[in-house]
């Protein structure tokens, strides 16, 4: 019996087929347009692990880690953007702040895109790049976000930052120049340069205590970071499947087999938080970077000198690949991942 795929799979398929895929080189030059994100709205995506309670779907991780296969696969630039969105609701749907009933219905309905800034917290206590203070019953940001995805296509923003006490602070603004808050001009980067990567300058911005969506321990966001960092990312099988796509059938048959063993442990560890150790994650996380790697450089290969042109998949495709290796990263997954370069055995924890 077959069983019918999930509705935001199809979705995903539907927008994948008749928009993403079409128009990914002229979008990796030109940039994610605002049509691609009001597409994504419409879709129901943006809802994928919401409360169905709050307009959203509540499905499984499976079908979450399918959906961002597709859109990875289809459009690496226009699936970190929207990837961004999934933390502000994750956050706002385990709290019980007043932000939350403000905001996770919009969020979840698709009728706001939010981005994040919280990225820079992995680089404490080496440097603090955001630090909160406490003013006129609010709170204050002053520093630097180096890097934020989405200027100018998200609505809302959830930003970070720590206390000298040591507390994380996460709280939601409009995404926009405002009293206290100026982004750059985009930065160019060697790939997703159209997702809109901008830093962002605080000086002073106050935002009220009801727009704050979570304060813990600085330890308490670390471990729970780490732990989501440490599995393999979908958006690496779904451009190693496309990079598949575009070779015959003779050579891509070994990698796709290694590939689909790959997922299979990684998902399988993702789903039982109590099964496998750090180490085995890490070793799958870097795994599939080496199937994803293999993927695309064949793609390139295959395609001769035509890859090296602009507007060859292949060549974006590789690219993209070179940014996944860097996206979510750690220290603790960097090091795993140049031990295993290097041929060092990996380190303990």
């Amino acid at each position: 019996m077959t069983i019918a795929p999930h509705p935001l799979v199809v979705s995903a398929r539907r927008l994948a087929d008749e928009l993403l895929v079409p128009n990914a080189e002229r979008v990796d030059q030109e940039g994610v347009p605002a049509g691609h994100i009001a597409a994504v709205k419409r879709s129901g995506l943006l809802g994928t692990s919401a409360p169905v309670a709050y307009g959203g779907s509540a499905a499984s991780a499976a079908v979450a880690r399918e959906t961002a296969e597709i859109l990875a696969g289809a459009c690496c630039s226009t699936w970190f953007v929207q990837t961004q969105h999934h933390t502000p609701v994750r956050i706002l749907t385990e709290g019980e702040s007043p932000v939350r009933e403000r905001l996770l219905g919009p969020l979840a309905r698709g009728e706001l895109l939010s981005g994040v800034a919280y990225a820079h917290l992995r680089s404490h206590p080496r440097r603090t790049p955001v630090r909160v203070t406490r003013d006129r019953g609010g709170v204050r940001f002053d520093g630097t976000v180096p890097w934020y995805t989405g200027w100018g296509l998200n609505d809302v923003l959830l930003l970070a930052g720590l206390t000298d006490s040591g507390e994380a602070v996460l709280a939601f603004t409009e995404a926009r120049d405002q009293p206290g808050l100026r982004a750059s001009r985009p930065v160019r980067l060697a790939a997703l340069t159209a997702a809109r990567t901008v830093s962002l300058e605080l000086d002073g911005l106050w935002l009220p205590e009801e727009s704050v969506a979570l304060r813990t321990p600085y330890a308490r966001w670390a471990a729970a970071d780490r732990a989501r960092t440490v599995n393999a990312s979908p958006a690496v099988f779904g451009v190693a499947e496309a990079a598949l796509a575009l070779l015959d059938e003779e050579t891509a048959a070994p990698v796709r087999a290694r590939l689909d063993e790959v997922r299979r442990r990684a998902y399988a560890l993702a789903d039982d938080p109590a099964d496998g150790d750090l180490a085995e994650r890490l070793a799958l996380r870097t795994q599939s970077y080496d199937v994803m790697r293999t993927a695309t450089t064949a793609a390139v290969v295959a395609g001769g000198g035509r890859a090296m042109t602009l507007h060859s998949k292949a060549q974006r495709l590789a690219r993209e690949g070179l940014f996944l290796l860097v996206q979510g990263q750690t220290a603790q997954s960097r090091r795993a991942h140049l031990d295993a370069l290097t041929g060092r055995a990996a380190r303990p924890s």
